[in-house]
């Protein structure tokens, strides 16, 4: 393993990543993204990491545990060797997408290196054709990576590392029985890092059968009292959607989350306030993968302005400047309340959490207030004009482009073609998002009309695609 680099500076922070036996190329790329502390979870985890110990971490959501692990995966690494090395099991497809972004994020600056992800809702034929040219480290979900595995297309007779994300959900989902047979298609002699963000039994069980000697970590909420402010209005249960009206008309955010409990209410309360004006999509375990796709990217590109999600469907979701969680019911298990209100108020931004309770629900409020050890704001709703109207829409428009990775349309491209040839503002285009065929934009509301009729005319990269208002 590389030695890290010779101290600079005899002031240095004793969590500063260039303290760790990191690969120079990895302590180089951190400083190029603005890195030069460690998360808590980072400082406790990643010296017994890269000394090749067994790991089993408690840590919230937010808590920069993709980068503890990655790290000790990209830094253990052996170019050289052609052979999947590690492999990263998470429970979503939209986990593992983004665990597989961080990754090559962090290592960008090894060269040859190639992360390969592997999830159901996606061609099985290509996959098999990224497995045969090689990689060195596959995240994937479990049900895909077991196929995989059954039908020898992935081969993990050189795997050094094993990473279970977000362990508990993984189980809550009925992985148990896939995990048991993927651990049996690995070397036994191998390290194994374990997150979870609770510990249940189930949790407790696995831990005993796949960990040796683990190195035990428990990282409380990255998120204090003072950077979100939580406040509590008790609703009769049949006034609960008015009152959700009235708080989202009041507050207007760019970008809310909704906690219900079933996916039959989920998809009902989204429809509902569609259908009252506002822009609301619904996220929940019923929708085929495309869907799901489709959502995430009109919510993460500001084109929505509302998500309305189960507890299942939304854990992993990492989404930039969540402005507000609402908790339409309160959930019995205060530590699902930790990780939805933990979706706001990162990053040093403050955070808004507003929280819907029924004089039924009181034991639930009365639960989470003794855990957090926080006494609740209870508020009066705000008031509502009848001339008031109801429903608001986001400053962003979502335009679809039926030409992507695979056409070699690359975000510069689309890009380009806005600014340069139509001649369109660069603050007006958002988010650029590319799929294998599809590519997604937002564009301010503005300059929507303008965008979607020069790329309906014109071209990208000397050819013409299908575009669309989405």
């Amino acid at each position: 393993m590389s030695q890290s680099p010779k101290s600079q500076s005899t002031d240095k922070p004793a969590n500063a990543f260039s303290s760790l036996a990191l690969k120079p190329a990895l302590i180089k790329t951190l400083s190029d993204l603005g890195y030069s502390e460690m998360t808590p979870i980072q400082a406790q985890s990643l010296p017994a990491v890269l000394a090749g110990k067994d790991v089993l971490a408690k840590a919230k959501t937010g808590s920069g545990k993709t980068a503890a692990f990655g790290l000790g995966l990209l830094s253990k690494l052996k170019v050289e060797k052609f052979r999947v090395q590690s492999l990263v099991l998470c429970p979503t497809r939209e986990l593992a997408d983004q665990v597989s972004k961080e990754l090559r994020r962090l290592g960008r600056g090894i060269h040859n290196i190639k992360i390969l992800t592997l999830c159901g809702g996606m061609p099985f034929g290509p996959q098999i054709g990224s497995l045969e040219h090689g990689a060195h480290i596959v995240v994937g979900t479990p049900g895909r990576v077991h196929e995989h595995l059954r039908k020898g297309t992935l081969n993990l007779d050189n795997l050094t590392t094993f990473v279970l994300d977000e362990a508990d959900r993984m189980l809550d989902m009925g992985f148990q029985d896939t995990l048991d047979d993927i651990l049996d298609m690995m070397p036994s002699h191998r390290q194994t890092l374990l997150f979870s963000a609770t510990y249940p039994e189930s949790i407790e069980d696995i831990c005993n059968r796949v960990l040796y000697k683990p190195v035990e970590i428990t990282v409380e909420a990255v998120h204090d009292n003072s950077q979100i402010q939580q406040r509590c209005y008790e609703v009769d249960k049949n006034e609960r959607e008015q009152a959700l009206v009235q708080l989202l008309s009041h507050h207007q955010p760019k970008s809310v989350v909704i906690f219900c409990t079933t996916k039959r209410d989920c998809q009902q309360l989204a429809d509902n306030l569609y259908n009252r004006g506002f822009s609301a999509l619904a996220l929940h375990g019923d929708l085929e993968q495309r869907a799901r796709d489709q959502v995430l990217i009109r919510f993460s590109n500001g084109s929505t302005s509302i998500l309305v999600a189960t507890d299942v469907a939304a854990r992993g979701l990492d989404i930039k400047n969540l402005e507000c969680v609402v908790n339409y019911e309160l959930t019995r298990d205060p530590e699902v309340h930790v990780h939805r209100i933990g979706r706001t108020g990162r990053a040093g931004n403050k955070g808004l959490a507003l929280n819907l309770c029924t004089p039924a629900e009181m034991p639930r409020a009365n639960a989470i207030e003794d855990y957090l050890d926080i006494e609740f704001s209870w508020s009066n709703l705000p008031t509502q004009s009848s001339e008031a109207k109801t429903g608001y829409q986001p400053d962003m428009i979502c335009l679809s482009i039926d030409g992507g990775r695979k056409d070699k349309v690359r975000p510069g491209d689309i890009l380009g073609a806005l600014t340069k040839d139509a001649g369109l503002p660069g603050a007006d285009i958002g988010k650029i998002d590319i799929g294998d065929f599809h590519a997604y934009l937002s564009v301010h509301r503005q300059s929507a009309k303008a965008a979607l009729k020069h790329l309906q005319n014109g071209k990208i990269k000397g050819r013409k695609f299908k575009v669309r208002r989405f």
